[in-house]
């Protein structure tokens, strides 16, 4: 596996992973909160707003990204055929190497799949949202990585 950054030319495979990924994880999701996801999720990749880094596989072809701001991680995201394959720890893992050990993410509490993949990556929660980020009644955890080393 191979960690590049952000390549124009993966846009639209990108949102693909994503779409697969949350519609394999995200069960809670209805279609109507999938298409409005998608489309902002689109919108921060193209328009950058974010550091977002792709993992490749031998053909170079997109696996899996994060998008990160500083040392938080607004998105990663593994698509469902490479999912329990080490994609999304490998993305981790690469995080920690450039950013440090301090890492902070919000999972979405119904997504117990994601909840579990951080806490075995050694995040602990440090708070609770009602509503996510755009204001939807999707509870948020909010977690927390310090660990010393990787």
């Amino acid at each position: 596996m191979l960690m590049v950054p952000y390549r124009e030319q993966d846009h639209a495979k990108l949102v693909a992973i994503w779409e697969r990924a949350v519609r394999a994880t995200h069960t809670f999701l209805e279609e109507h909160h999938i298409l409005f996801y998608k489309q902002m999720v689109s919108e921060v990749l193209e328009q950058e707003q974010v550091e977002v880094w792709e993992v490749l596989d031998a053909e170079q072809e997109p696996m899996g990204f994060i998008g990160l701001d500083n040392s938080f991680i607004e998105m990663l995201f593994v698509d469902e055929h490479f999912q329990g394959q080490g994609v999304g720890k490998f993305l981790v893992f690469q995080t920690m190497k450039m950013k440090g050990t301090e890492l902070r993410v919000d999972v979405n509490e119904q997504n117990e799949g994601a909840a579990r993949f951080y806490a075995k990556m050694g995040f602990v929660q440090i708070g609770r949202s009602e509503l996510d980020g755009s204001g939807n009644p999707f509870p948020l955890l909010h977690l927390e990585m310090k660990r010393t080393g990787g």
